[in-house]
């Protein structure tokens, strides 16, 4: 995915560089990032079909397993923050949460935790996230994510009017979803206008391959863009954290992809992006890369962060409030 990695890895050590020497950078239009990720919705939802729909209900071992690897992850997570990171208690559980960046940023911050480290903390797991998965496809696979792996969003010639179209239902079905409290609002409205329209026959439109990396860019200079004015003490200590963590959550994805391989229609591949914890713009990027159903990690995601904020609520505030909170570092 070199327009994704290669955007957000040159515009982070920029930021960096910048903040370094004391340079203000001008802010990201995170408006432009949100029509983009809406796009990438409606080409998701592009390839929903009613034979896609008929297998959902299939995926019920899948997806119920997605309760315990959030408990497994949150737990694992927790302590690597609290007692490695030394983190206080709030901020170390907050920041364990795989998944649901700005609720865990929200609420943490209402139960006392670091708003900055938690900040930090989910922004470097997203993105280590994002570039670890395409490279280790690269290392087994042998092909690198979004070239030869890759395969065409829509068969047939793209004109003028289907992007003028998914650019339309990406403005249109983002205020939707944010109007009935959807998760991740700016994609899943587009992505379920899209399929809806796609799957009654009210449009056929096919998405040309630079729409997508064009796409792929804006979301990896918004990720890059993050880095701006943090603290290099503070993203170091985030980032080798976030090595740690990275290692459970995808040696745990890797686990429950293959233990339920036999008891699923999709393949050993498909679960491990559909249990990788990265955001869900950039696991549903990285499935369109691959060339793996899309939509059928979108839904394990939408679960993953539905799951973990659920959990975050209603554990008792006992378990990680502390008498006398360390620094965060």
């Amino acid at each position: 995915m070199p327009f994704l990695i290669g955007s957000l890895v040159s515009v982070g050590v920029f930021a960096m560089a910048a903040t370094a020497m004391d340079r203000q950078l001008p802010a990201f239009p995170q408006g432009l990032r949100r029509v983009f990720v809406g796009v990438i919705g409606v080409m998701i939802g592009q390839r929903f079909t009613t034979d896609l729909a008929s297998q959902i209900p299939a995926l019920w071992p899948s997806l119920l397993a997605v309760l315990p690897f959030v408990a497994v992850t949150q737990a694992a997570n927790f302590a690597i923050f609290r007692y490695i990171g030394k983190y206080d208690g709030p901020t170390a559980f907050f920041s364990a949460m795989p998944g649901g960046l700005i609720e865990a940023i929200t609420i943490g911050e209402q139960q006392g935790g670091n708003v900055q480290v938690l900040t930090i903390q989910h922004f470097v797991r997203i993105v280590l996230v994002v570039i670890t998965v395409p490279t280790l496809f690269l290392i087994f696979s042998g092909h690198s994510v979004g070239s030869a792996a890759g395969q065409q969003l829509s068969v047939g010639p793209w004109t003028a009017l289907d992007v003028v179209l998914i650019v339309a239902v990406a403005l249109i079905g983002a205020p939707l979803a944010v109007r009935i409290h959807l998760p991740a609002p700016m994609l899943l409205g587009p992505m379920i206008l899209s399929a809806a329209c796609h799957a009654t026959g009210l449009m056929d439109t096919h998405s040309p391959s630079w729409l997508l990396h064009f796409s792929q860019l804006v979301v990896g200079t918004g990720l890059g863009a993050t880095f701006a004015r943090t603290n290099p003490r503070q993203l170091l200590n985030a980032f080798l954290l976030g090595v740690l963590t990275l290692a459970v959550m995808l040696g745990l994805a890797c686990v429950f992809a293959f233990s339920l391989t036999p008891f699923v229609p999709i393949s050993t591949e498909t679960l491990f992006v559909s249990y990788a914890p990265g955001g869900v713009t950039e696991m549903s990027l990285i499935a369109l890369s691959l060339g793996v159903t899309p939509v059928v990690v979108t839904v394990h995601h939408i679960v993953r962060i539905t799951t973990a904020i659920v959990l975050i609520t209603t554990v008792p505030k006992r378990w990680y409030r502390d008498d006398e909170p360390p620094n965060a570092a």
